[in-house]
């Protein structure tokens, strides 16, 4: 696909040594945007804040968006570059964008509505060159936000054996968060970026099916950073891909990676993803289709049908309230 964009100039005032720092770009950081120029304003200065000074930022405005183009030509800083699409590809699409215009050996994906701590990148970095993998996936754990407080997620690493798929999926706890990699946190070589893009064609789960799908190519293996290092504004009603609630999408998602996943992952995903979100909906004629569904095609534990009763029977506020109550918020 060949797409015009429009690259916004900024005025440069800079000394020499400012310079060739920038032109020896490390990091690219990645930023997908659309109609939010006030939220997208936050995530970019908390990307220009980093201590690693060697990095460039890429806005991708994912279509005509003249008030987002205004707002972020106020940041006067030269690492910052702002590229306009002619026409709305979605979010893979524009991360790919991003990382085809990329100066940097690394790339790291930042959703517009999240932020990092100032060490990420620095800490990232530090992992990945230590790392025994030809091409390490770094990710980190983050900050939850929401107006109830906040959580630290992902609330365990995986296991040295554990398939990827399982940690993302399968939950020993009624709670959320147990396994969990955030786009925001996702810090890879651009040379393997360029080898397997995003798939364009999902608009939704497309970080956990490029994972998922990555980590299957020899040399390719996930490392984490303990700390967290990125806030995530996970607050429910906001308008985010995350936040949209279409259960028959999820599904579909799942019957078409099912090769990428174990039975026990499926089953997981089916009680703890899909079935929520019918449920939220009220859309009870899933119920026992669903169910089904784990049962045929996945290997459906005894936690996994608590998990899915407890999806149906247990309003999501209700699940929230008490969630808020046994998990301890952590000092920030």
């Amino acid at each position: 696909m060949n797409i015009e964009f429009t690259q916004i100039e900024k005025p440069i005032t800079q000394n020499l040594a400012m310079q060739n720092e920038i032109e020896q770009v490390i990091v690219s950081v990645v930023i997908p945007t659309l109609n939010r120029p006030q939220i997208v304003v936050r995530g970019v200065k908390s990307a220009l804040i980093q201590t690693l000074q060697s990095i460039e930022v890429i806005v991708i405005i994912d279509g005509p968006d003249q008030e987002t183009v205004n707002v972020l030509s106020q940041i006067a800083d030269p690492r910052l570059r702002v590229i306009e699409l002619s026409k709305n590809i979605g979010p893979s699409g524009a991360r790919n964008t991003g990382v085809r215009e990329a100066k940097g050996t690394w790339i790291a994906f930042l959703d517009d509505d999240d932020e990092w701590l100032p060490q990420k990148l620095e800490r990232q970095l530090e992992v990945a060159n230590n790392s025994h993998y030809d091409f390490p996936v770094v990710a980190s754990r983050f900050i939850s936000q929401t107006a109830k407080g906040e959580l630290i997620f992902p609330r365990r690493l995986p296991q040295p054996s554990e398939p990827l798929s399982e940690y993302l999926f399968v939950r020993n706890s009624l709670f959320t968060g147990e396994g969990f990699i955030q786009t925001s946190t996702i810090f890879v070589k651009k040379e393997l970026m360029q080898k397997m893009p995003l798939e364009e064609k999902f608009y939704r789960h497309e970080d956990w099916e490029w994972l998922l799908r990555v980590t299957t190519i020899k040399g390719v293996g996930m490392e984490f950073v303990p700390e967290p290092m990125a806030i995530w504004h996970s607050e429910i009603g906001i308008k985010r891909l995350s936040n949209i609630n279409d259960w028959q999408y999820s599904l579909n998602w799942i019957r078409s990676i099912r090769n990428l996943v174990t039975p026990k992952a499926y089953s997981g995903f089916i009680a703890t993803i899909v079935s929520p979100s019918a449920s939220l909906v009220g859309d009870w004629k899933a119920f026992f289709p669903l169910l089904w569904e784990a049962i045929r095609w996945g290997r459906l534990r005894p936690m996994d049908i608590s998990l899915y009763l407890t999806m149906w029977l247990i309003p999501q506020e209700v699940r929230q309230q008490i969630r808020s109550i046994l998990i301890k918020k952590p000092k920030t």
